[in-house]
């Protein structure tokens, strides 16, 4: 049974009080529950003092930007951030992505549509985490949805949630070429995120299949499959 949104709390962090609080009104009309912090180092201490569902975060704030907040919160969790910028370079958006953060809004937005990708963000972080009993084996890589677990020749894998969930797709359709939008609805149930999310997560996937006898393949024009990587 889902809780309600009163006890969903929301951690809105912002150096502009203008936008801090168009945001929180917004999420509150939502019925969310809104915290608001105006510099990094109240961001932090909140997120240190509280537990909350997911984070809005200014990257450019006074003290420790978001980048750097970003960093230390994903030692010790996988909460949801949303990163909120008046840059728009690709090189900001995929530094913000390659950290953990889960969406990326560029100033000026719309409010709505801000609540909007909370939402969206929020219902596939619990969808992350219902009980399922498949289990994946395929190379060396074994993965236990249930647990939210992944094993490469038996040693743990450290994955995010969105990592997690790209490579049970990718190993649920083994073989199988899937296209950036077909992997945007499957993982992140939304258009609202740009093809570029899903070539970063790639990215870091890729990284860590290190043993695994599988690699995520580039189809030029098609999109990536996973495939069985053939011994040298």
């Amino acid at each position: 049974m889902n809780e309600p949104l009163s006890s969903v709390r929301i951690l809105v962090a912002d150096d502009d009080a203008n936008i801090a609080d168009l945001v929180r009104m917004y999420l509150a009309k939502a019925g969310y529950d809104v915290v608001v912090a105006r510099d990094g180092d109240e961001t932090q201490r909140q997120l240190r003092e509280q537990p909350f569902a997911l984070a809005v975060l200014d990257i450019m704030m006074p003290g420790p930007d978001g980048l750097q907040i970003i960093r230390n919160l994903r030692r010790r969790s996988e909460m949801p951030v949303i990163f909120l910028s008046a840059r728009s370079s690709d090189i900001d958006k995929v530094s913000g992505l390659q950290l953990g953060a889960d969406d990326y809004v560029t100033k000026p937005f719309n409010p709505a549509e801000l609540v909007a990708r909370v939402q969206s963000v929020l219902r596939r972080s619990r969808a992350a985490v219902e009980p399922s009993g498949e289990l994946i084996d395929i190379g060396e890589l074994r993965m236990d949805v249930r647990n939210r677990t992944a094993e490469i020749k038996g040693e743990a894998v450290t994955l995010t949630p969105k990592e997690f969930d790209l490579l049970a797709t990718f190993a649920r359709f083994v073989n199988i070429t899937l296209d950036r939008e077909k992997l945007l609805d499957l993982v992140w149930g939304t258009s609202f995120y740009s093809m570029r999310t899903v070539d970063v997560h790639i990215v870091r996937l890729r990284n860590k299949l290190e043993g695994s006898g599988l690699k995520i393949e580039t189809v030029w024009g098609s999109g990536y499959r996973l495939v069985e990587a053939i011994p040298a």
